[in-house]
C-alpha cells in the first residue's frame, strides 16, 4: 500500500532533497520505518532515543493530527497523505 509523505524543506537533505515520496506502511510507526529503510539516518530527526515522535514535530494524517488520532499506532490505508510539520514558536 502507498502512502505519500510530505517532507518539510529542513528535512529534505535527509531525503535526497526530495518533498514528497512513498512508503509502504500499515500504521504510523512501519511509516517511520519504512522512512529510515528508504533514507537512512531519518528516524533520528524524526523521533526521540525512546522512539517516539519528537515534540516540535506535528504528524498529520490526512489533516488530522495523530495525537488525536491514535497517535504512533493510527492506522494507514492506501493512498494517506502524512504530513511532518516543524512547531513554530515565536513571540
Amino acid at each position: 500500500m502507498a502512502v505519500k509523505v510530505l517532507i518539510p524543506t529542513p528535512l529534505q537533505k535527509y531525503t535526497e532533497n526530495k518533498a514528497t515520496c512513498e512508503c509502504s506502511a500499515n500504521n504510523f510507526t512501519e511509516l517511520l520505518e519504512s522512512l529510515e529503510v528508504t533514507f537512512p539516518g531519518i528516524k533520528d530527526r524524526l523521533c526521540d532515543e525512546t522512539g517516539s515522535p519528537r515534540r516540535f514535530l506535528n504528524f498529520y494524517v490526512n489533516s488530522e493530527d495523530i495525537r488525536f488520532l491514535d497517535n504512533t499506532n493510527t492506522a494507514l490505508k492506501d493512498g494517506d497523505e502524512v504530513s511532518i510539520v516543524p512547531a513554530v514558536a515565536g513571540g
